[in-house]
């Protein structure tokens, strides 16, 4: 028997939350579902959730900012903003802000459950894979999402580690936009290639301090994880 997966659902327009509460249930998910915002937090962080679902205009805390709110405690739990906002800015903040997908309204239930079960899909393929990957003097982490480097150890998100694995795996190696984003997002639309610039620059960050790595821009093509006076 296939144990329930346990989602968040903050929506403040009741009706809404009812009805998803109601179908997504009926796909066999349990479903806890909260008008404001604020009670997430403290709930977050007495209960075990596979996956959020976040509606961005919200009284008392929007979705943005409770994202934000989420992430300073909470890396691991999958995001799904739920809005009526279809600004290609507003989809890229909400990337930037710890999103895993971004659905605007209105949409199918059949499209947000197919949405769902992907994002379950690659966090438990990513948590049965015990796997460590060493490169130049960085140690990638990949069960529980940790750069080391000589001075420190880093928290990645999801994403970001997802993104960096694959760049380790395919060092000096151009990897097209479109191969990128099919490999982790299992998409290749405008505005998640927009938010995977955003990946980029935050990948970017984590090795400033170093010259022998880079990630390099091939423009209109794709990226290409530079690892200078390697073994790979």
């Amino acid at each position: 028997m296939n144990i329930q997966k346990r989602i968040l659902l903050i929506e403040d327009d009741e009706s809404m939350g009812f009805l998803l509460k109601d179908s997504l249930e009926g796909y066999n998910f349990h479903v806890t579902h909260l008008t404001n915002g604020l009670p997430a937090l403290p709930l977050l962080k007495k209960q075990s959730f596979d996956l959020c679902l976040l509606d961005v205009m919200m009284p008392k805390i929007d979705g943005f900012s409770l994202s934000s709110e989420i992430r300073s405690f909470n890396l691991d739990i999958p995001i799904i903003f739920l809005t009526a906002k279809s600004m290609k800015e507003d989809k890229i903040k909400g990337f930037k802000v710890g999103a895993d997908d971004y659905v605007t309204k209105p949409f199918s239930i059949e499209e947000l459950v197919l949405r769902i079960k992907a994002i379950l899909k690659r966090g438990k393929i990513t948590n049965l894979t015990n796997e460590s990957i060493n490169f130049d003097a960085y140690s990638l982490d990949i069960t529980n999402l940790i750069l080391h480097t000589q001075q420190e150890s880093i928290q990645l998100t999801q994403k970001e580690a997802d993104l960096l694995s694959l760049f380790v795996k395919n060092p000096n190696t151009l990897l097209r936009r479109e191969y990128i984003l099919k490999s982790i997002w299992e998409d290749d639309s405008y505005f998640l290639g927009r938010s995977l610039d955003v990946f980029i620059s935050k990948l970017r960050k984590y090795f400033k301090e170093t010259s022998s790595i880079k990630i390099s821009n091939i423009h209109g093509t794709g990226y290409k994880f530079v690892i200078l006076d390697s073994s790979l």
